[in-house]
């Protein structure tokens, strides 16, 4: 499953966290194997809404929806728990 280039907003704050090289290796693993353990990736509530997010590190996640395409679009990167 491929994950769409990143918009700059998103990319930037990958880079005012010092978080990139661990964006850029979950995304890898989420792209070989969106079910891998070290992702727990999960559906967030409300469920209908179909938004789905993957963990960067303990403390941040990327939030994504699926494209008509297959392919996961990050939409926000945030926070755990925020």
């Amino acid at each position: 499953m491929a994950v769409k280039q990143l918009r700059p907003d998103l990319k930037r704050y990958l880079q005012k966290h010092n978080i990139t090289k661990k964006y850029l290796k979950q995304a890898k693993i989420f792209e070989d194997n969106p079910r891998h353990p070290s992702l727990n990736t999960e559906i967030l509530e409300p469920r209908h809404l179909k938004i789905y997010s993957f963990r960067i590190d303990k403390k941040y996640r990327a939030v994504f929806i699926m494209t008509s395409h297959n392919e996961a679009e990050i939409i926000d990167i945030n926070l755990h728990y925020q």
